[in-house]
């Protein structure tokens, strides 16, 4: 029940999802910022794909992160913050799902595990610290391109300054497929 509660959720999102540009979150500290798109197809085991796509604003300080999903006209139909001792999100309904950390997050909204805690490194153009990565591969300039860790397959491309403008996760478990793609925007 609680993965068709999110994969509503997503769906809400790609009849939604078109063509505005989402805006940044904003905050007078120093942060990581990226906004763009999403796609993500969740297979689970023997049930039909579920597909969403939509708009995302990130904002990262280090210590809280603040992901918006959003509507095609910049309405914000879900919230996730993250801090070191909560992950919390908020529906545009505003029913509110909490938990210890991201990954706790998910596997209480989805009803299974899957760890999402390396996004924010991997956003980064960089490998999440503590997971032991599996086959690096790298561009000529020493960029990562491809690994293995957490048991996603992350494929990183078409750097700016600040890291990959494309993200392309896959991951296959006893619980199904999850795929999601990331595009950002350029500045």
């Amino acid at each position: 029940m609680r993965v068709r509660r999110w994969i509503g959720l997503l769906a809400m999102v790609l009849i939604l999802a078109a063509c505005a540009t989402p805006q940044r979150i904003g905050g007078a500290d120093i942060a990581f910022e990226r906004v763009g798109r999403f796609a993500v197809t969740v297979r689970a085991v023997n049930a039909p794909a579920q597909a969403a796509q939509g708009g995302f604003s990130w904002r990262d300080t280090g210590e809280r992160l603040s992901l918006d999903l959003m509507s095609p006209v910049g309405n914000v139909l879900a919230q996730i913050q993250v801090s070191a001792q909560r992950a919390v999100l908020v529906r545009s309904d505003g029913e509110r799902t909490s938990a210890t950390d991201p990954d706790a997050l998910l596997e209480q909204v989805w009803g299974h595990a899957v760890p999402v805690a390396g996004l924010r490194a991997w956003i980064q153009g960089q490998m999440q610290p503590g997971a032991t990565p599996r086959a690096i591969g790298r561009d000529p300039q020493g960029r990562i391109v491809a690994f293995k860790q957490d048991g996603w397959l992350v494929a990183l491309s078409d750097y700016d300054a600040r890291g990959p403008l494309r993200l392309r996760l896959s991951r296959d478990d006893t619980e199904g497929e999850v795929r999601v793609q990331l595009i950002v925007d350029g500045d």
